[in-house]
């Protein structure tokens, strides 16, 4: 979130650094009960929230469950809206959510770092034009950019 001030400064507002990523994720607005939901996928990630664009407007406040699933898992995640803005570029509508609890970041980061390590396999197949398991390649991806992550999302 900017703002802008008389002096044309414009400040900061969020407290976490935001990630570019996009990973598919599953909304369904639960409080207040509405019709809103959707399909789409992650603009950006913090460890405070995501940010999803949409083609349908919610309500800031709204409470939503988010359903981000990876091969044969679906994470389950619940958030607060903080921001809907409609995008004129794109003609959807920005929404930006905060997690509820930590443990709802932590289940965001774990799938991140899931889909790092897919793109990461992907790779290394390409590289050695031998098929590479997932384990495998997790365990590779973990010895060579674990701290890394760490240090640059946590």
């Amino acid at each position: 979130m900017k703002e802008d001030f008389p002096n044309n400064r414009v400040i900061e507002r969020r407290r976490f650094i935001r990630h570019p990523i996009s990973l598919p994720l599953v909304y369904k607005v639960i409080k207040p009960n509405t019709s809103a939901d959707g399909k789409s996928e992650t603009k950006n990630i913090s460890i405070g929230g995501l940010s999803f664009p949409s083609k349908k407007a919610v309500q800031p406040d709204s409470m939503i469950a988010i359903r981000m699933p990876f091969e044969d898992k679906v994470f389950n995640i619940k958030a607060k809206v903080v921001r809907c803005e409609n995008n004129s570029e794109t003609k959807l509508y920005d929404i930006a959510v905060n997690f509820f609890r930590l443990h709802e970041a932590f289940k965001v980061k774990m799938i991140e770092q899931i889909y790092l390590i897919a793109e990461y396999r992907d790779l290394l197949i390409l590289q050695s034009g031998k098929e590479v398991s997932l384990e495998e390649a997790s365990r590779k991806w973990v010895k060579r950019f674990s701290k890394r992550f760490k240090r640059l999302y946590w």
